[in-house]
């Protein structure tokens, strides 16, 4: 983004210079004939086949008389043409604004000259004009009281179809509604295909800016509404709505070629209006956008002036409100330079997009100085160059705030991902903090149930056992949640017979089931190959969310697992699996939300159900990854199914072991092996301790890395339980140190974190496995039987 922003910022720069260029270089009309003289204009030495002819000079003004086209009449003077009445000397006196008036020409044309036309221009406020005595062009109705006429603004371009070497122009203007009167823009002469097609680019170009800033508007305005409630956008898109009618809305008015009914006073109305609100809002959009570096106080004013004089539009007639923006003139000529000092401010300070600010306020400033040049008759800017300023102007604004709405886009980002990680390592804090004693009491749990207790203590423990394992089950679920949504998660692909993991999980089902009014099923395929490769982790994972969400739901009736074939060849099978019950079913509303987290079908303070809710969506969110996908068939009352179809690859049958090897290797004691326990946990030593005794084993403890150290002897030692979270030395510091010597026993790591989020860590720096906490013991004594 720094590189396009360099690059942008020089272009832009570039392109508002020349614009400021055309605007200032254009200045008066260039002078291709000789003005009027004494009510002549003599065109007869002139080309008129590329140009155009402004019908300025000496005119012949009748005051307060409407003459008629051919009448000889001598109480007139010569007055410049076009010029305001209250600058014409009539007799000796200035006039006022108010009245009505005519004006005469005789035009002297070349021999030769293509069909020529003419571009009649607004007038203050309405005329008609006349070519050759016959009525050529009007614009409201001229009369010669303010009851008897009617305002009206339009730019015309005529063409001429008279035959003949001159041209009598007659032109009756009348004002009784606006605070100036008269004349004050050339009427031009020149070939009708060029003032035709210069008439028609410049209406196209008002069109064309009108609409692309009222949809930049709406645009920053939807923004604000539905997305960033940030005041900045909120002003700057009033500002493009207001300110889109002052371009097709003013001077030569192309919205009334669009309504040519369009009352004249409700039209002015607007087109004043449209000026105060605009700069009220840019205004309230510079001192939004830097509040730091803009004077509010000031900026407040220059809002509170321009609202007054909004209000004096709306409850006073033309003629006092037109008056008036003389010198509301010099309050937007002082509004647009402090906002340029503000925008510099804004620049030293480095504020996002200040140097765009200044750009665009510089272009701005030159285009409307030089309207209002033009309105007071001194300069005449181009065209092309006004469109291409107002161009940068609000690309420059729009340029601002994207930027500020990327940075802050940026910024969120940045937040959540500081606020995932630090949730990610709480989590993972949390996980370790609730594993460590629940180690201790599922671990003191199998020890106490293989002391042969009596059926009420059996019966007590067991409950105690499953209610620890309940809650080791809900701390699964959130960290198994948290490791998919950080993109975490790993597949672990091997030979797996899924027939037997069905098995051994309905099994596992149906032995701690307490409700006698459940009967758990399998309906399997004995066509299932016996070996497929899979993560048996996860589908069993997926399997057991699915049966243990029947069964949570289900009080009485049957919850069934089934596997069919659905597709197979020499190298993949397609295994549909599915879990029914006869529960209480989901109602459609809800089928959807099901699978969302933290939702279940009751979801009340008094729901009858427990759980995190996590289980579906987790089973949902691992099936995806493999590229499967859960479905739901449910009814209220009479039951759901879940299922899916996942594609496995087939692995030929391996021939089978040595039958004097035991195929879990951990049926044999550990009697007479020296195991170094490094833990600091009292209870956990205690638990570990009890069960190597039992297997024959003999312990040392060490309470640190650091004494780990020191009572490590290779020659006695055969295994190290280690503790990766320890005081004074932690776990990976001393069996880095242990390899770094040259210690080369087994060293397995018993950890609280889950073996994903230390997996890479701890076997780059030389352990051997990993148990996590809490542990089945004979879980344990599988992994130690693995390395000794």
């Amino acid at each position: 983004m720094i590189r396009t922003r360099s690059f942008l910022f020089p272009l832009l720069s570039v392109l508002a210079v020349l614009i400021t260029c055309g605007i200032c270089l254009a200045g008066p009309d260039q002078k291709i004939a000789p003005p009027a003289k004494k009510g002549i204009l003599d065109l007869r030495s002139v080309d008129l086949s590329q140009n155009s002819v402004p019908l300025e000079g000496e005119w012949k003004f009748y005051w307060k008389n409407f003459i008629k086209p051919g009448e000889k009449n001598s109480d007139f003077e010569y007055v410049k043409f076009p010029n305001l009445w209250k600058n014409i000397t009539w007799k000796g006196k200035k006039l006022p604004s108010q009245g009505y008036a005519s004006y005469e020409l005789t035009i002297l044309l070349p021999e030769k000259h293509p069909e020529l036309a003419l571009k009649l221009p607004d007038l203050y406020t309405s005329y008609i004009l006349f070519v050759n005595g016959q009525p050529f062009e009007q614009n409201g109705v001229v009369g010669t009281r303010s009851e008897m006429s009617k305002p009206y603004w339009h730019t015309t371009v005529s063409p001429l179809l008279f035959n003949s070497d001159s041209l009598h122009l007659v032109l009756h203007v009348s004002n009784f509604a606006h605070a100036r009167g008269g004349t004050y823009k050339n009427i031009e002469l020149g070939p009708d295909r060029i003032l035709q097609t210069d008439h028609f680019v410049g209406q196209s170009l008002d069109m064309f800016l009108t609409g692309g800033i009222f949809m930049g508007g709406l645009f920053f305005l939807g923004l604000y509404l539905f997305g960033r409630h940030d005041k900045s956008i909120l002003y700057f898109s009033l500002f493009c709505l207001f300110y889109s009618y002052r371009i097709i809305g003013t001077s030569p008015y192309t919205l009334h070629t669009l309504l040519p009914s369009m009352d004249w006073a409700l039209s002015l109305r607007f087109e004043y209006l449209s000026l105060y609100i605009s700069v009220a809002m840019f205004s309230l959009y510079t001192r939004s956008l830097y509040p730091e570096d803009a004077p509010q106080q000031i900026l407040s004013i220059i809002t509170i002036i321009c609202l007054a004089f909004g209000i004096s539009t709306l409850v006073t007639p033309p003629l006092i409100f037109t008056w008036l923006i003389n010198p509301f003139l010099y309050t937007i000529i002082f509004d647009i330079a402090f906002a340029t000092y503000v925008y510099w401010r804004a620049f030293t300070h480095k504020r996002i997009g200040a140097a765009y600010a200044m750009l665009s306020t510089v272009s701005v400033f030159i285009i409307i100085i030089s309207i209002i040049l033009e309105y007071y008759g001194v300069a005449k800017p181009v065209k092309g160059s006004v469109f291409a300023g107002y161009l940068i102007f609000f690309f420059c604004q729009s340029l601002i705030l994207s930027f500020k709405f990327a940075t802050t886009l940026k910024k969120a980002k940045e937040e959540a991902e500081g606020g995932l990680k630090t949730k990610s390592e709480f989590l993972s804090t949390m996980s370790h903090e609730i594993r460590t004693p629940l180690n201790s009491v599922i671990g003191l749990t199998h020890l106490m149930l293989k002391e042969d207790p009596g059926p009420v203590q059996k019966s007590r423990l067991d409950v105690l056992l499953f209610s620890a394992n309940n809650l080791l089950s809900i701390v699964n679920d959130i960290l198994d949640f948290n490791t998919i949504e950080a993109g975490k998660i790993r597949f672990v692909k091997a030979p797996l017979d899924i027939v037997l993991v069905a098995r051994n999980i309905v099994s596992g089902y149906e032995a701690s089931a307490d409700n006698g009014e459940v009967q758990f099923m399998t309906d399997l395929d004995p066509n299932i190959p016996s070996k497929i490769l899979g993560d048996v982790t996860r589908i069993s994972q997926v399997i057991s969310n699915l049966v243990h969400n029947a069964a949570k739901f289900t009080n009485k009736g049957w919850v069934k697992l089934s596997m069919k074939i659905e597709t197979q060849t020499e190298t993949e099978v397609t295994i549909r699996i599915s879990v029914e019950d006869t529960g209480i079913g989901i109602p459609p509303e809800k089928q959807v939300l099901i699978f969302e987290r933290f939702t279940q079908v009751d979801s009340s303070a008094s729901r009858g159900f427990s759980g995190t809710g996590l289980g579906l969506a987790i089973s949902k969110r691992i099936l995806e990854l493999q590229g499967a996908e859960l479905k739901l068939i449910s009814e209220v009352d009479k039951g759901s199914t879940f299922y899916f179809s996942q594609t496995f690859t087939i692995v030929e049958p391996a021939e089978k072991q040595n039958s004097g090897q035991n195929e879990n290797g951990y049926s044999k004691n550990l009697n007479g092996v020296h195991v170094l326990v490094v833990e600091d946990n009292r209870m956990n030593i205690f638990v570990i301790e009890s069960f190597l005794k039992k297997w024959g084993a003999i312990s040392d403890i060490a309470q640190n890395g650091k004494e780990a150290l020191e009572k490590l002897d290779s020659s006695v030692h055969k295994v190290v339980l280690m503790d990766l979270h320890m005081p004074v030395m932690d776990g990976y510091e001393a069996t880095r140190l242990l390899r770094q010597r040259g210690e080369t026993l087994p060293i397995i790591a018993l950890t609280a974190s889950l073996a994903l989020e230390v997996e890479e860590k701890v076997y780059a720096i030389g352990i051997s496995d990993i148990v996590v906490k809490p542990f089945n013991p004979d879980e344990l004594l599988e992994v130690i039987h693995r390395h000794i």
